[in-house]
């Protein structure tokens, strides 16, 4: 299915230009299904929280969305208590606009921490937002999310549950600031599927592990990180409430597009200029294994090389030495894709070395590094360090 003709049932889509950016592009977004959707959701694990995700986090409980309304360009993070009230106060004009219950609007903030959101300029957005409300408008709140990402990013895919074709659509922001739990990034996904609320929760939670926290490009977590699952149910087939075959089937569903989404986060990298898998194999256990691949993945040493286009496999053996996870040195061995270039701790010699160096030069490649105490494995998607990721990030508020 191309992305541009798909459509879930019961869920419209706007986003409009508020001028809360400077450069007047779109940055104010709202999501709304025709009736109360069941709701799970992810936020951040930072102490320091956004009040959108504070009350996000008292609006889950009740299980039930029907509208997400989302701004870039302002953080409404470290702003207080008048932070939580501008975040009330937006969604009570949103709830007012659509004629619905307040407590079923969800707000969600991305951009510059530690300044109010401009009021009276989302109160002028809101009838703009609501009246351009349409089934095919998905691709202005997702422009309408961005921050410093070069391209929009949405994946959309479909399956039978009961009888009933059911679809699937997830939008996700994020480009810098990204680690897991959560990582610096917005994502809604919407589905027509009948699922209860505490399932789709569980199936989120199970998801994101093998997606959403599978990623890292600078080890940061934000503040405002936010992942929601609406479903309203809308496709007809009788509701899901515990995880049976066709909870299997749903679950998949919503792993690929997550797989996807994370993905193309760190595509998107700021600065990258390079698409690389750390996958350790050999670990003592799987805890282990994920502890060597985030020392490796996060260390400015090991992603600096990976920009310079420079091979040092050393500086690889020496975060693996400070991660935490049991290793004996003089058992590891690390490939660039095919290319033994450690041997049991030490360099394989210069043909292998002059192989591993054409490997690096690719856009996109993968580390393997065999710990041979185990069998532990684990694997995360990163980038490099670029000058132009200084860059960005030195004026992000200017």
């Amino acid at each position: 299915m191309k992305p541009f003709d798909f459509k879930v049932l019961g869920f419209l889509f706007s986003g409009i230009s508020a001028g809360i950016k400077k450069d007047g592009k779109r940055d104010f977004g709202l999501i709304y299904s025709e009736i109360p959707a069941q709701v799970a959701g992810l936020f951040t694990t930072n102490t320091v929280k956004a009040a959108p995700v504070q009350l996000g986090r008292e609006r889950i409980r009740g299980g039930l969305c029907q509208a997400i309304i989302v701004n870039s360009g302002n953080a409404n993070a470290c702003t207080g208590s008048q932070g939580m009230k501008d975040a009330k106060r937006v969604s009570s004009w949103v709830a007012k606009r659509l004629r619905i219950d307040e407590r079923l609007v969800f707000p969600s903030s991305t951009g510059v921490i530690g300044s109010r959101l401009p009021m009276k300029k989302m109160e002028e957005g809101i009838p703009q937002l609501v009246d351009q409300l349409s089934p095919g408008g998905w691709m202005n709140t997702v422009e309408a999310m961005m921050t410093t990402d070069t391209f929009p990013k949405i994946e959309v895919a479909t399956c039978r549950l009961k009888e009933k074709s059911v679809t699937l659509c997830g939008m996700i922001k994020g480009s810098g600031m990204i680690h897991p739990n959560l990582a610096t990034m917005l994502s809604f996904l919407v589905t027509d599927a009948c699922i209860e609320a505490p399932l789709l929760q569980q199936m989120l939670e199970r998801v994101a592990e093998e997606s959403y926290h599978r990623i890292t490009i600078d080890g940061e977590t934000s503040t405002n990180d936010t992942v929601l699952l609406l479903a309203n149910g809308m496709s007809g087939h009788p509701p899901l409430s515990r995880m049976n075959r066709d909870g299997k089937v749903f679950r998949t569903l919503l792993l690929k597009v997550c797989k996807t989404l994370a993905e193309s986060l760190v595509r998107d990298g700021e600065g990258a200029t390079k698409y690389i898998e750390i996958l350790i194999r050999g670990a003592c256990n799987k805890e282990d294994a994920q502890r060597a691949a985030y020392a490796v993945a996060r260390s400015p040493l090991v992603k600096t090389a990976f920009f310079g286009e420079d091979a040092n496999w050393g500086r690889i053996l020496c975060a693996l030495g400070h991660s935490g996870a049991r290793i004996h040195p003089d058992r590891i061995d690390v490939y660039f894709d095919q290319a033994r270039i450690v041997k049991k701790g030490m360099g394989a010699g210069p043909r292998w070395e002059e192989k591993a160096s054409e490997v690096i030069k690719k856009k996109s490649f993968q580390v393997i590094i065999d710990l041979h105490q185990g069998k532990g494995q684990f694997s995360v998607l990163t980038t490099d360090l670029s000058m132009d990721y200084v860059k960005i990030n030195a004026s992000y508020r200017s």
